[in-house]
């Protein structure tokens, strides 16, 4: 058995949660920040079979879209302004960020 953490963009998100479901995935969503940008995403939690990891990345894969999106400069307020950029600057955001870990033991009650 295996843990799937994927970490998403929470534009992705109900279209994630909509294609798991209809393929009889389980998962638990929790609402996270990112570091860099500092802007919500979610964050899913998928138990499955060892066969099934495959599935459910092409699932991710599929639903989360990669793409550039125009990012206000953060003030360094107080911090070192060396590397402060004071205009706009465009990023790639989206995607996942997927983590596979192997479950010793699962219970449910």
């Amino acid at each position: 058995m295996k843990m799937i953490i994927a970490v998403i963009q929470d534009k992705d998100s109900n279209r994630l949660t909509e294609a798991l479901a209809e393929n009889d995935f389980q998962t638990t969503k929790l609402s996270t920040t990112g570091g860099f940008l500092r802007e919500g995403n979610t964050t899913f939690m998928i138990g499955c079979n060892d066969d099934e990891v495959d599935d459910a990345l092409d699932i991710i894969k599929k639903n989360c879209s990669q793409r550039e999106q125009m990012v206000a400069p953060i003030s360094p307020m107080g911090g070192n302004a060396d590397s402060y950029i004071p205009k706009p600057v465009k990023v790639e955001v989206g995607g996942a960020t997927v983590f596979i870990l192997p479950v010793d033991s699962f219970f449910q009650f």
